[in-house]
């Protein structure tokens, strides 16, 4: 016995060394002698950028989990919600419901909405006919009082337990297993939720939400929320894009060339960052295989698309240098100026990339500044 809880082996707690050796540098990063030490990580936690003396929060009633991002909208009677992936294969989707409202104008009420309210798991079923890509959908309660699952196992003595083992709890409830979500981002005028799904190589069993197993080319699902309202318990869902590569032979025709939005000249794999711009365009960015070889060819480095909700039309808009992820980005108000980061190029170490300085210089990190020539609004 490696001395593992059933909780420690669900986050993914290892029995032997870790990846980085952290517990060989201080004890409290060794699980058998802190073995508490674990659910100190996995929080989401709020900074106040208007306040210089404030300190950061853990909003524990967000649950723990691998929180990949997290984005918000209000309900119709104005509390915050909040979206979240847990980026990993086969884990859940999450969003949580404030108990008050959001009251403009009054920061001393706001600060503190994050921490009293609802968590929730999703539960995404099959449509009526098996392979359309699209179904309806449940948010399950994790709340050790209100849901008869968890309150009647003793596993979950409070509702302090549900949040520090949110995964053991959805584990419970019988929420889909997705293939590794990450960014959320929310339509701002629909309320129409989108997130990716990365990949998801361990896959074995197949779902309309997740249709192809040892899928390495990921998809995006969205939502609508019952009623257009975001406090709902129940929802539409469909399939945005399903990632993939229609350029290998023996794809064309089979789930693995992606959708119809799919084609030559925008293949990619491995969604990952997505955000929307104020006026309704969303954009994807990609942290995947770049190998451009075998089920990635033609796909080259890590790039950056932007789509269209209504149409479904996508375009790739930037490839990024070598072995980056491409990730993060903002604009400024008048939306004419874009910010992009480009994370860790060059990241075997081979000398494959020495962006952004050229020559034999190192690779580094750093930020793209993009304008349009012509001065005008980013993507149009």
């Amino acid at each position: 016995m490696d001395g593992r809880s059933p909780a420690q082996k669900r986050y993914g707690i290892t029995a032997g060394a870790t990846e980085y050796g952290w517990e060989t540098q201080h004890a409290r990063f060794d699980y058998k002698k802190e073995p508490n030490e674990s659910n100190r990580f996995g929080w989401v936690v709020e900074i106040d950028p208007f306040n210089p003396l404030s300190l950061p929060k853990k909003r524990t009633a967000l649950g723990r989990f691998k929180h990949e991002s997290a984005a918000w909208h209000l309900t119709r009677d104005k509390r915050v919600v909040v979206y979240m992936g847990d980026d990993q294969a086969n884990d859940y989707v999450y969003k949580f419901v404030s108990d008050q409202p959001y009251v403009e104008g009054n920061p001393a009420a706001n600060r503190q909405l994050l921490d009293s309210g609802k968590l929730y798991v999703a539960r995404f079923d099959n449509g009526a006919t098996r392979g359309d890509f699209m179904g309806t959908g449940e948010w399950l309660l994790l709340d050790k009082q209100a849901n008869p699952l968890l309150r009647a196992d003793p596993d979950f003595p409070n509702q302090a337990a549900v949040l520090v083992h949110a995964r053991l709890a959805a584990d419970k409830v019988g929420a889909t297993k997705m293939d590794r979500p990450e960014w959320v981002a929310v339509h701002p005028d629909t309320g129409e939720v989108y997130c990716t799904m990365t990949n998801n190589a361990q896959r074995t069993t197949s779902n309309d939400a997740n249709p192809r197993e040892k899928n390495v080319y990921g998809q995006i699902v969205r939502w609508r929320e019952a009623g257009g309202d975001a406090a709902a318990t129940r929802f539409q869902w469909d399939l945005f894009v399903l990632a993939g590569n229609p350029t290998v032979p023996g794809h064309p025709g089979t789930p693995q060339a992606g959708s119809a939005n799919v084609h030559a000249d925008n293949t990619f794999n491995s969604p990952d960052g997505l955000a929307f711009d104020r006026f309704g365009r969303l954009w994807i960015q990609t942290d995947g295989n770049y190998s451009n070889t075998g089920h990635f060819a033609h796909q080259g480095n890590n790039q950056m698309l932007a789509a269209d909700p209504k149409t479904r039309e996508i375009r790739r808009f930037l490839v990024g240098p070598r072995e980056c992820e491409v990730t993060g980005f903002a604009f400024t108000p008048d939306h004419r100026t874009m910010f992009v980061n480009i994370q860790h190029p060059g990241e075997t170490g081979r000398g494959n990339s020495h962006w952004p300085d050229g020559g034999q210089a190192l690779p580094r990190s750093a930020t793209l500044i993009v304008t349009k020539n012509d001065g005008g609004v980013i993507g149009t």
